[in-house]
């Protein structure tokens, strides 16, 4: 049986991966063949639905996070768990219900999603506004107000 090549580098994703709670990480997960599923707005709420979801469940504290067309950014302060299995819940329960709004089926995000640990001298702030910054520097929008899918503890 020949399985399908993973992507270079996907097993790289996973070494040195470490969790502890109440740390802060900056998540990344890509949409399996950055297909720009999320420039439809109320596909792109299903996700934010999603990450709500786990911080009102307490696995998660959001700082910040930006729905991009074909991927998500997200800094979190981790509250219980990994962050492994946080990002399978994530991606598990949001590929169900977009696949179920879209009338599809199958695989919606790429395996694997990117992790950076961030240091407790880094301005958590500085980092959240180049999270949300993102779709300005994509030519998305002019203002960042203009763009629906974003969100920053400092701005609530």
């Amino acid at each position: 049986m020949n399985l399908p090549a993973s992507p270079p580098h996907t097993h790289d994703l996973r070494k040195g991966r470490f969790s502890e709670p109440s740390h802060t990480y900056l998540l990344t997960a890509v949409v399996h063949e950055r297909r720009p599923v999320f420039t439809d707005w109320p596909i792109g709420r299903l996700l934010v639905n999603e990450l709500r979801a786990a911080e009102q469940d307490g696995l998660a504290q959001s700082q910040a996070w930006v729905v991009m067309p074909d991927h998500l950014h997200w800094l979190i302060t981790l509250q219980t768990g990994t962050i492994s299995k946080l990002m399978q819940r994530i991606k598990g329960r949001s590929a169900i219900s977009i696949n179920r709004a879209l009338g599809n089926q199958g695989q919606l995000w790429q395996k694997g999603f990117h992790d950076r640990a961030i240091r407790k001298e880094e301005d958590l702030q500085a980092i959240a506004r180049y999270i949300v910054a993102n779709p300005l520097r994509a030519g998305l929008v002019d203002k960042i107000g203009d763009y629906p899918l974003w969100d920053a503890n400092w701005l609530r």
